[in-house]
């Protein structure tokens, strides 16, 4: 099985709106994807860094599952562009993402 990781860096500057990210994103990500080969998806929530007191990295990671690395590319091929438009609604913070084999 493979992993798409989409990380949103928390700049402190551009807020990330999880209320949207998690009520009409995810659900639009999930709507395009699942027909596609979508698995799974799992979300997270930064809320601190490694030390006390620290901000978090990240402000929030969603991580898409898909069996093969094709099935995503084929996804991601016909709704990629819908779905990276979608996410100057929710943050102001260009996301970064990494395709990994789970072990």
């Amino acid at each position: 099985m493979i992993c798409l990781t989409i990380l949103y860096p928390e700049t402190g500057e551009a807020k990330f709106g999880l209320d949207y990210y998690l009520n009409v994103h995810i659900p639009l990500v999930r709507e395009k994807l699942q027909p596609e080969g979508l698995i799974s998806i799992d979300l997270e929530q930064g809320l601190a860094g490694g030390l006390p007191g620290t901000p978090p990295i990240y402000a929030a990671i969603g991580k898409l599952n898909f069996e093969t690395p094709e099935a995503l590319q084929s996804a991601l091929a016909i709704h990629g562009p819908e779905l990276m438009a979608d996410i100057p609604n929710f943050t102001k913070s260009q996301p970064l993402m990494q395709l990994s084999r789970i072990i």
